[in-house]
């Protein structure tokens, strides 16, 4: 058994790049940096060294986050890793690395940016309301609790109560008579 699974935190590189295969499909690129920290032999300082990992989306997650997104921004993502190979033009094969995003997260928002650009995929509408009015002050006498009113009369729970009380431990029990499947 094999698992394909990566997760970064980063920030984008590049402004994200949104294009339409032939078959209409949507696709979106962006590029992370991901700092590497590692601590230098000869002067002993912690020095930052990136890594910059390609990611793509596709579908309709791409048209979705393509205008949340820009350079700058710091992002989780996780997916899976994939290999692309090809021939350059001239003549040698080439490959690279990328993830094929199943989820980002939005972790910051890119400094400058305002409020007409939410992080919001889907955008909410609220009924109008009138403005707050100011409270007055009332006597604490109002507040006094109200005579009780009869409660409605319930099947008793008690009985109920044994029955769970005994089919629990059988139940526990079947689960860890059971044999581990490898």
């Amino acid at each position: 058994m094999a698992i394909n699974k990566a997760t970064i935190t980063g920030n984008i590189t590049r402004d994200p790049e949104l294009r339409q295969t032939q078959g209409g499909t949507s696709v979106l690129t962006i590029g992370v940096a991901v700092n590497d920290r590692r601590k230098n032999k000869q002067t002993g300082e912690w020095e930052d060294y990136p890594n910059f990992i390609d990611c793509t989306i596709f579908g309709n997650r791409a048209t979705g986050v393509a205008p949340h997104l820009e350079k700058g921004m710091k992002v989780a993502i996780e997916g899976k890793l994939n290999q692309s190979r090809w021939q350059a033009e001239d003549g040698t094969n080439r490959s690279k690395i990328e993830i094929i995003v199943d989820e980002i997260e939005f972790m910051s928002r890119q400094q400058g940016q305002t409020a007409s650009k939410p992080v919001q995929q889907q955008p909410q509408q609220f009924a109008p309301q009138a403005a707050p009015q100011p409270m007055q002050q009332q006597p604490m006498q109002q507040f006094a609790p109200q005579p009780m009113q009869q409660p409605v009369q319930a099947a008793p729970v008690q009985q109920a109560m044994p029955m769970m009380q005994q089919a629990a431990p059988q139940q526990v029990a079947s689960i860890y008579d059971e044999d581990i499947p490898f």
